[in-house]
């Protein structure tokens, strides 16, 4: 039984940063790739960044490229999303996810993710 849990959200003023981390457990970690997604008040969940299963790929929704980075520790069975100058409207909770396949370059869709976390707020003020 794959199991995602996260943590790191929190409150953060506008322009400021968060690290947040997912810790897997349940099947050989650095086989998959992975990603991290969000969700605001009356939105859909809509993806932020993922992660190859060896950590050399990465991609990054437009709205975040230079200002979030998604990496991956293989020996701590965690993967981080480094969040910098965040905004008010970044507000939302934040899940990992993990495919059902090994050996993926990274996703970018939700419907291509089979494990979920129970996801951590991130509240920016203005």
């Amino acid at each position: 039984q794959v199991q995602l849990v996260e943590s790191g959200g929190g409150l953060v003023q506008a322009g400021g940063s968060l690290r947040l981390s997912c810790a897997a457990s349940g099947r050989a970690f650095s086989n998959y790739a992975m990603g991290w997604f969000r969700q605001a008040p009356g939105k859909e969940r809509e993806f932020v960044a993922t992660i190859s299963w060896g950590g050399g790929a990465t991609y990054y929704a437009d709205s975040v490229k230079g200002r979030f980075t998604i990496s991956r520790d293989n020996a701590k069975s965690t993967v981080y999303l480094q969040m910098n100058s965040l905004k008010p409207e970044e507000t939302a909770v934040y899940y990992c996810a993990a495919p059902p396949g090994a050996y993926g370059l990274g996703y970018v869709t939700a419907s291509q993710y089979f494990y979920w976390g129970q996801g951590t707020q991130v509240t920016v003020s203005s």
